[in-house]
């Protein structure tokens, strides 16, 4: 009987389109792995269909989804094809039992810190009558405010609060059309498609790792170096220091690109 990979055996492969799917985005596994924080070693077993290191059910799925997208695929065929494999998709953890245990325990305690309230108001209410008919005429005005709870001084200090500071402002296309000279700046559109893109500063700081949908588009500065990597090119449009750069790439093709300020120069 021949052992060799048939279109359906590479169908019901998971492992097999996730490496494929890689291989065409021009990908290693440590990009997949710096992306998806999963670990090498599991990338590794995953793409030969090895479950048995992800700890489980829920954790194969969930780095099936991550490394799915990753490479730029639809990570909800995979996901049922292995909820297929393995006994269907795993039921949720009731919370139910949880909720009644908690409500359980916290009841005992509530009458008791209701009674030492009551026991609190009713002393204080006979402290205040006793030095009320007891007392004089020595503090009535202070005694009566305690005992009636007339309303608070409308001149007591009101609590402040302060406003969270804004959000650095990313640079919008108006920014673009006016990039400041000092800096390089970059704006990605996904035009013609999605791409994984990665992007990093001249510190070699990751700025951005993921998937660029059709349509969106993301902008990022640097005072020095933007480092890029696309990995569907023919698919994004590309902004430099405010300048459109004409399309040159083919779909599905890999590119490393470095920009700095200045006219805009591949590196």
């Amino acid at each position: 009987m021949s052992i060799g990979n048939s279109p359906e055996d590479d169908r019901s492969s998971i492992g097999r389109a996730l490496q494929q799917a890689r291989i065409a985005a021009g990908l290693t596994v440590e990009e997949v792995s710096s992306s998806t924080r999963v670990r090498i070693p599991i990338v590794h077993a995953i793409e030969e269909d090895d479950f048995s290191r992800c700890g489980g059910d829920v954790y194969a799925r969930g780095h099936i989804r991550n490394i799915a997208r990753a490479v730029g695929i639809d990570p909800e065929p995979l996901v049922e094809r292995y909820d297929g494999d393995h006994g269907g998709r795993p039921a949720p953890t009731p919370a139910a039992p949880l909720f009644e245990a908690e409500r359980i325990r916290s009841e005992p305690r509530r009458p008791n810190w209701t009674a030492a309230m009551v026991a609190a108001i009713v002393a204080v209410i006979g402290f205040v009558g006793f030095t009320l008919f007891n007392g004089g005429d020595d503090k009535p005005s202070n005694t009566a405010t305690v005992a009636e709870g007339s309303k608070p001084d409308k001149t007591a200090a009101k609590p402040t609060t302060t406003k969270p500071a804004d959000p650095a402002p990313v640079p919008s296309e108006s920014a673009i059309a006016a990039a400041p000279r000092d800096k390089v700046t970059v704006k990605l559109g996904a035009s013609q498609g999605k791409s994984w893109i990665s992007v990093k500063d001249h510190n070699g700081r990751l700025l951005f790792d993921g998937l660029l949908l059709e349509g969106e588009s993301k902008t990022f500065q640097d005072k020095e170096r933007i480092d890029l990597v696309l990995g569907n090119a023919g698919a994004i449009e590309l902004f430099v220091n405010g300048k459109k750069l004409q399309d040159r790439f083919e779909p599905g093709q890999v590119e490393r690109l470095t920009y700095t300020k200045g006219d805009p120069e591949a590196g």
